[in-house]
């Protein structure tokens, strides 16, 4: 047995591994000191024998197996192709390599008589994040089906009692289920072809003792499979296992004699808080998945044209709404769905990517010129994974749709699904978004994906994957957003290639105040769009104040879903204040440290971001509070030591302002340090509902 390594700056892993043994992960936690014994550290957790476990207790690790008396799912399930009516082939992999260096470790399991080899590395990336992959190999002569192809399998340090699952549907995604993890364990698995509204693929460990959190993701676009199993018969030594997965479905994963199948990346962090978390995921973002983000300029405000003009479309109306949205401070023009083929309802013509005569009769370049002039640059709504049987392409192809040889093809929202693991369909889609962006200079494609896949088929997100990567190749300047009726399909894989995603279709503040929370637990801000929507609400039908409805979209990459056409004056005047705010402030909002403000009543949300010396700071209340006074709001990430000037941006709550102490105070600045803001905090008039306040904090020189 040899034990070793691996360090961050704030983090240790200790694996203990044995030729032609197992591997396990036998320390998670806070940095050790450099001369640590990990001898002695192995023996200080080591457990004697009970009477219920096998003479020789089996140790699941990093690759559990059932051989020995392990009783969980194992790791790599497999089926000979060749007599699946035998069921799971038993399978005895066993480490036969590896090696380390100062922040990796690759380890190499061998099964002798099947042929097989695992390669499995462990990384520790920017933030302290751990990132985990897993690749697969049959050098043998036999065909297998893998149930499901692993990424993660992590043996969960026994002080993780709690979890947060992340469960949600559409227009309501990633609601958050604090739960005790109980001996029966957790299971969650998406079977649509892409995350979906589940959830899964985010998790939360929680030690309810200190607060440390454990945060894990499965960095992949299709289908997940996540489950942790609990040994509290202590089979093994009574961990509980946590396994992420690429989901095989029912039909499962080829894995052909002679082939290789590389795994998707797994990602976790380890934090004292939560806040500490959400911060150790975005400088991972930040600094290695998000494309040429060191490059990134300020984000751009968006007007996006569906909820004013929907299908409704023509090339005067679209000026008309451009040119009140240049008036706002709009800094980019989205024309959504409506713009091409016989597309004039959500019944026809998708995969018909050329712009429709009907509408714009001189093609789309006498809006983007006049958009230009307005000082705006041009995005474009697409859906190219996606057919409708009432299209050209269609008619054309039958066959590019995902179906079953001779059976009925069910539609969802009136459209089926191409196939993109068929080359042909591929460079179909490239041929057409590549013709549009060279011939018209459009800089944004908000990138959408409607349909659940059905009838499912294998290389669909590897298909995805390549398309994306293709035209960014083409295209590097063009920023692509990733929507899937709203939050369907978001994770670190789709990030790689996009610039932004939509997180809802729900832009209802007060619901969008648990939405963004929840999503900027794993992704920053920056990346999360987040617009002023109508009133009332389409989705909920809520009525809330433009002043509510333009702080909370601040808080994210900042955009407009409404017609300023159908606004009061006195509306546009408050949405162009807080457009031209966040102008200012999100260099801030979209580089710093996010920290979740707790406060006493839970219908209140605080979020607070800092950034070399200065910070911004969001408190709303969405209900009637139960005390007219209500605590005093304590904020998070600054200095003790430090002196902070603190002033409250106007515009200001219309019904809230009136029970302001001091007004003039506020808008020249109260001096405070940093210790009197985080352990008294500010006493805010937040009393009323849908009432919201921007708080700016600037470090004062010593």
């Amino acid at each position: 047995m040899e034990l070793l390594r691996l360090d961050g700056k704030a983090l240790t892993l200790v694996f203990a591994l044995e030729i032609g043994g197992a591997a396990d992960c036998i320390y998670l936690g806070a940095l050790l000191p450099e001369g640590e014994d990990l001898a002695a550290l192995a023996a200080a957790r080591a457990r004697g024998r009970h009477e219920s476990q096998p003479d020789v207790p089996p140790v699941p690790g990093l690759l559990p197996e059932r051989k020995a008396g392990w009783s969980g799912t194992p790791a790599v399930r497999l089926v000979d192709h060749a007599q699946p009516q035998a069921g799971e082939v038993a399978s005895d992999f066993r480490v036969s390599k590896w090696d380390v260096s100062e922040r990796e470790l690759w380890i190499a399991w061998h099964e002798t008589t099947l042929g097989l080899y695992v390669d499995m590395w462990w990384r520790i990336r920017s933030g302290d994040v751990v990132t985990v992959r897993c690749d697969i190999s049959n050098h043998g002569p036999r065909d297998f089906t893998l149930a499901d192809h692993p990424a993660l399998v992590l043996p969960i340090p026994a002080r993780f009692t709690a979890m947060t699952t992340y469960a949600g549907r559409w227009a309501g995604e990633m609601r958050e289920t604090p739960r005790a993890i109980t001996p029966d364990g957790y299971a969650s698995r998406s079977g649509v072809g892409k995350p979906g509204f589940g959830g899964g693929n985010w998790l939360l460990l929680d030690d309810p003792t200190t607060g440390e959190v454990l945060g894990a993701h499965l960095a992949w676009s299709g289908d997940y499979a996540t489950q942790i199993e609990c040994d509290t018969q202590g089979q093994g030594d009574g961990r509980a296992i946590l396994q992420m997965a690429i989901s095989g479905g029912a039909a499962g994963v080829t894995l052909l004699a002679s082939t290789d199948l590389v795994g998707a990346e797994a990602v976790f962090a380890l934090a004292p808080t939560r806040s500490a978390l959400a911060q150790a995921f975005h400088a991972y973002l930040r600094a290695e998945i998000l494309p040429a983000r060191a490059h990134w300029g300020p984000r751009k405000v968006h007007l996006n044209s569906w909820e004013a003009l929907g299908f409704d479309l023509s090339e005067p109306a679209l000026i008309a709404l451009a040119e009140d949205g240049a008036t706002l401070g709009i800094e980019r023009f989205v024309l959504d769905d409506g713009w091409f083929g016989g597309r004039r309802n959500d019944q026809s013509s998708l995969g018909d990517w050329t712009v429709s005569p009907d509408v714009f009769p001189n093609g789309l370049g006498p809006l983007i010129t006049r958009v230009h002039e307005l000082g705006m640059d041009f995005g474009l709504w697409v859906e190219p994974e996606m057919v409708s049987p009432d299209s050209d392409l269609y008619r054309a192809h039958p066959d590019w749709c995902l179906h079953a040889e001779g059976r009925a093809r069910p539609t969802m929202r009136g459209q089926l699904a191409l196939n993109l693991a068929l080359p042909e369909v591929r460079d179909y889609l490239f041929a057409r978004l590549d013709a549009l962006l060279r011939e018209y200079p459009i800089t944004y494609l908000k990138w959408d994906h409607n349909r659940d896949l059905f009838p499912t088929a294998p290389g669909q997100a590897q298909g995805f994957y390549a398309l994306l990567d293709r035209l960014r190749a083409a295209h590097p300047q063009v920023e692509i957003e990733s929507c899937s009726s709203g939050g369907g399909r978001i994770d670190f894989g789709v990030l790689k290639r996009c610039q932004r995603v939509w997180p809802s279709d729900n832009n209802d503040a007060i619901e969008r105040l648990r939405i963004i929370p929840a999503w900027s637990q794993f992704l920053p801000l920056e990346v999360l769009g987040s617009h002023v929507g109508p009133s009332p609400n389409p989705i909920t039908g809520r009525r809330l104040a433009m002043d509510f409805r333009a702080k909370v979209a601040m808080f994210g990459h900042m955009g407009v879903e409404a017609d300023p056409a159908r606004m009061s004056e006195q509306e546009r005047a408050t949405l162009a204040a807080h457009i031209a705010l966040y102008k200012a402030w999100c260099g801030v909002l979209h580089a710093g440290e996010l920290h979740r403000l707790a406060h006493p009543d839970p219908n209140v949300t605080g979020l607070m971001v800092t950034h070399e010396g200065k910070a911004l700071a969001l408190a709303a209340q969405t209900a009637f509070s139960p005390v007219f006074d209500a605590a005093p709001l304590r904020l998070a990430g600054l200095e003790p030591e430090a002196r902070y000037r603190v002033t409250l941006p106007e515009p200001w709550p219309r019904k809230a302002r009136h029970y302001l102490a001091n007004p003039d105070q506020w808008r020249t600045g109260i001096t405070l340090s940093g210790a009197a803001l985080i352990g008294h905090g500010l006493a805010l008039p937040l009393t009323h509902p849908e009432t919201a306040w921007l708080i700016a904090l600037e470090r004062l020189p010593e």
